[in-house]
């Protein structure tokens, strides 16, 4: 791991919090669809209201039109880095319940509920992941034929880390920097 990267925290938490970052710079190296079943396995153990588990994953490994279609939705500012990923998982967020198909205002935050797991799980795999919200969602629900009950919210880029060096600015830089968040005060109200 890139000790750069490591979360420097005042208060003990998780090795594996700590550990995790999002990195651009990807190996060649591919991810095994049991590997990539695993990351999904993690997510699925996450709470939900009434426990809907209203997420979707639409799981691209590199090489598949899966791969190209979500690719091709990526927005300028992800493309020079993210074509290196080994895989895409497109998230997407099922806006009802399926019970009784009323609105599920909880939708935005269980997927957001098991997109953690699901990083901290590929974390414990030695596999980084990167989430983007920068696609062209429009895109994403005519090439996948989503419904108006799909909300596609992110696209998580996952691969093996590889040499920032390999990365074109200001990728390559932020690859570098250290990480930083807000102090507590900031948003303990």
């Amino acid at each position: 791991m890139n000790s750069i990267k490591k979360a420097q925290t005042k208060y003990p938490v998780l090795e594996l919090i700590k550990d995790r970052w999002s990195a651009r710079s990807f190996s060649p190296k591919g991810i095994s669809t049991e590997d990539l079943h695993t990351l999904a396995e993690a997510a699925s153990w996450a709470p939900s209201a009434n426990n809907e588990q209203p997420w979707q994953f639409i799981i691209a490994q590199k090489e598949t039109d899966k791969f190209e279609r979500i690719y091709d939705a990526m927005l300028e500012g992800n493309r020079p880095w993210c074509k290196n990923a080994a895989a895409f998982i497109l998230c997407i967020a099922r806006t009802h319940f399926e019970k009784n198909e009323k609105t599920n205002f909880y939708a935005d935050h269980d997927l957001g509920m098991a997109n953690a797991l699901l990083l901290l799980q590929a974390t414990s795999m030695n596999i980084y992941a990167h989430p983007m919200a920068g696609f062209d969602k429009s895109k994403i629900i005519e090439s996948f034929g989503l419904t108006d009950l799909q909300k596609p919210m992110l696209v998580i880029a996952l691969g093996y880390l590889d040499d920032a060096e390999k990365l074109a600015e200001p990728y390559k830089t932020r690859e570098l920097t250290a990480r930083n968040r807000k102090e507590l005060h900031e948003f303990i109200l």
